[in-house]
Formats: C-alpha cells, sequence, structure tokens
C-alpha cells in the first residue's frame, strides 16, 4: 500500500489525473471503474482538461460502482446523470464502452446478475475509489459480511444523512442502492482511493490501521497488492499518520 500527501487537494487531484492518463494511454482497452460524489468531480474536471489537451478515451470502457434503486436515470440526483454532466458528455468515449447499474427496473436481481457478467467481461485496469464517513466504498457498507457479487444494499442512517445534501430533504434520498461488489475492486489491478478533508479522516484511520473488519469496508484494502490513498494534509493530520 501506498499513501500520498498532498498539501491540497487540487494538487492531489492532478496527480491522481496523471496516472489515470497513464493507465489509458499504456493499456489496450483499459477499463475504468469510476466513483461518485463530491471527491471524483475534480478529477473528471482534471481529466476534461488532459482530453482537451489531447488525451483520447475512444479505447476505453468504464463500469461505474453503483446506482440509487428508484431513481430513473435521467433524474437530476442518479449518478447516470453525475457521470453525464461531469464528465461523459465532455470526452470522445463511446456510448457503448460506459456501463452503470440501472437501479429503476422491475427486477433488481436480474440487474445485478446482468452487471456481474459486464464486469467479468471487462476485468478492470483502474479502480477509483472515494470513501464514505463511514468507510464505505461503493455503497458496500459496514456492518454485513463482505459480499463478493452486485448486489442490494440498504443505505446507512449515516449515509443517507451525508447524502441529503444533494437532495431537497432527508425524505427524498434514496434509502437503498445497487452496488458493485467487492470481488471486482479487489481484482482491479490498481485502486486508487482519494479522501479530502478533516471529515474523513476517521474513516481512513480505520481502513489504513488494524485489521480487516466488517464495519470498516475500506479496510479489505489492505490486501489489495496495488493501492495508492491520496490525501490531502488536513486528512493525514487529523489521522496523525507517520509519514
Amino acid at each position: 500500500m501506498k499513501i500520498r500527501v498532498f498539501t491540497d487537494s487540487r494538487i492531489a487531484v492532478a496527480y491522481a489525473a496523471a496516472i489515470v492518463e497513464h493507465v489509458v494511454e499504456a493499456e489496450h482497452h483499459p477499463t475504468l471503474s469510476l466513483a461518485t460524489g463530491e471527491t471524483p468531480s475534480a478529477l473528471y474536471a482534471q481529466l476534461v482538461e488532459f482530453h482537451r489537451r489531447g488525451l483520447s478515451f475512444t479505447d476505453v470502457t468504464t463500469v461505474n460502482l453503483d446506482e440509487y434503486v428508484g431513481l430513473p436515470k435521467t433524474h437530476a440526483q442518479s449518478y447516470h446523470q453525475y457521470m453525464q454532466e461531469h464528465f461523459f458528455q465532455w470526452i470522445d468515449i463511446s456510448k457503448d464502452r460506459i456501463f452503470i447499474p440501472n437501479g429503476y427496473v422491475n427486477n433488481l436481481q436480474n440487474e445485478c446478475e446482468r452487471y456481474d457478467r459486464i464486469l467479468q467481461q471487462h476485468p478492470i485496469d483502474l479502480q477509483i475509489l472515494g470513501i464514505g464517513i463511514n468507510g464505505h466504498i461503493g455503497f458496500n457498507e459496514p456492518g454485513t459480511a463482505f459480499k463478493p457479487t452486485t448486489h442490494i444494499v440498504g443505505l446507512s442512517e449515516e449515509t443517507i444523512r451525508s447524502n441529503a445534501r444533494f437532495f431537497n430533504s432527508l425524505n427524498d434520498v434514496p434509502k437503498q442502492a445497487i452496488t458493485m461488489g467487492l470481488q471486482p475492486i479487489m481484482q482491479s489491478k490498481q485502486i486508487l482511493l482519494m479522501a479530502f478533508g478533516e471529515q474523513k479522516a476517521q474513516a481512513v484511520h480505520l481502513a489504513l490501521e488494524g485489521d480487516v473488519q466488517t464495519h470498516v469496508p475500506a479496510s479489505i484494502l489492505q490486501i489489495h497488492p496495488n493501492v495508492t490513498f491520496i490525501l490531502d494534509e488536513a486528512v493525514a493530520k487529523a489521522c496523525k499518520l507517520n509519514l
């Protein structure tokens, strides 16, 4: 495991984007697994700028980590819409190379199985992760057994409260999500986890210190052979990391 600490998130994001660029250019038909939320949005903005300077995504396949259950793709807070607004509409990726779980279907179990087949066909070269304030990655929430495959999860109260800022009210936040399981994440060739701000410090500390434990899903990353935690100084100081 590598830990890289930068004075601020802007420099950290530039570092992460340079790694993504290297994978895009070095791998033959690379697959990127993408996260959503506040942390990755700056990364996508940097990659869009790289694209304007000549980086092509025509050979790239993307698979997203998760999606809310019950939101149509066109909903303003769906992750389909997030990815379109922050990334896909600005780059030259082919639409048929973009894969995101669909949480707005009648048969969610069939959708889980469909998405697992996609993941089997497209092994992940680079996995981008954020981390929830409770230590979740994707929507793999604390307190349940690690699940290897795509599954439906009930969102924790902590996650619902954290995500309420994106909705009109707490009651509007979906209570379930469809999420990639831990197996394809852990089978990724390389993982980048970005965490910025003191509010993420405890989750990062628990992910890095001590045993792998189900109540801190991100702690499983300790056993991955090629994972980098990309942090700002606010996280590192609050964690009291010895670097």
